[in-house]
């Protein structure tokens, strides 16, 4: 399409829509003469508090996820709360598991917010939506910042996709909505800090009701072998050195980055997400 439009280096790409749009556009506008402009038009939760600010494109294969992609910042991310109206619940909560996600990994006053004011956001809230979207684009914007390639501070964003994705991938993608398996990976990873003696399962309970509160699951829908789970991990891009790198929880607002999870550890979080 590139070819055909008879672009050039001075041609500005335009993604308009959500997370998917984002990424393959994104991944165009990197390879294509070796990199054009362009602008993130997020549509979705999801991609206004996630996938569209950072410079991460991505493209999925067969045996993982974002396995194919490049750095590529955008000129411009403009995001308009307003399209949310039109979101479906479903996609509506796979936004949220991003926001918990950041809260989780950064901020412990947005956690209590989104405590206090989750009903509001349910339901769509305008001044809420604009104003918790520019808190999560504020808090990825200063990671991205002080580590664009992800050679450390920024492993951090991973909270919860570790697990999530291998999810993504063993059920077959299009099962869990991305925020949905994110979800999952929060709640088994969560398992794994506090069976450390990282997190206090008060602190576990808190994110696990907030969790419930946005409509997505604790539970898989149907049980998916650990071997499965497992192997999908041992395939992600995050792995180093033939080890899986897990963020776990050290407190609501604070995470840390451990390698060292042996498999009993690592069986017994996933146990917990059987139904």
């Amino acid at each position: 399409a590139c070819y055909d439009a008879r672009l050039e280096r001075s041609s500005l790409l335009v993604a308009l829509g959500g997370g998917v749009i984002g990424d393959l556009a994104g991944f165009a506008a990197a390879s294509y003469l070796r990199g054009l402009p362009f602008v993130q038009m997020p549509t979705t939760l999801l991609s206004q508090v996630d996938s569209s600010i950072g410079g991460k494109t991505g493209v999925n294969l067969p045996g993982g996820k974002n396995l194919v992609g490049a750095f590529h910042q955008p000129s411009l991310v403009l995001a308009d709360v307003d399209v949310l109206a039109s979101l479906d619940d479903r996609q509506m909560a796979t936004g949220l598991a991003e926001i918990v996600k950041h809260a989780v990994i950064r901020d412990a006053g947005l956690f209590a917010r989104l405590e206090r004011d989750a009903d509001a956001l349910w339901r769509r809230d305008p001044a809420l939506l604009e104003s918790v979207v520019a808190c999560n684009c504020r808090i990825k914007a200063e990671v991205v910042a002080a580590d664009e390639h992800e050679g450390g501070l920024r492993a951090i964003l991973n909270y919860g996709h570790t697990v999530g994705h291998a999810i993504e991938q063993a059920a077959g993608y299009g099962q869990y909505t991305h925020g949905e398996a994110v979800a999952l990976g929060m709640i088994a990873e969560a398992e794994l800090a506090r069976g450390r003696g990282l997190l206090t399962a008060a602190d576990a309970d808190r994110q696990r009701k907030l969790i419930e509160r946005f409509g997505l699951p604790t539970q898989l829908g149907a049980p998916l072998p650990a071997e499965a789970l497992t192997a999908a991990m041992l395939r992600d891009k995050k792995v180093q050195g033939g080890r899986v790198r897990f963020v776990l929880p050290t407190g609501l607002g604070r995470v840390d980055i451990v390698s060292d999870i042996r498999e009993g550890e690592l069986r017994a979080a996933l146990d917990l997400l059987q139904p």
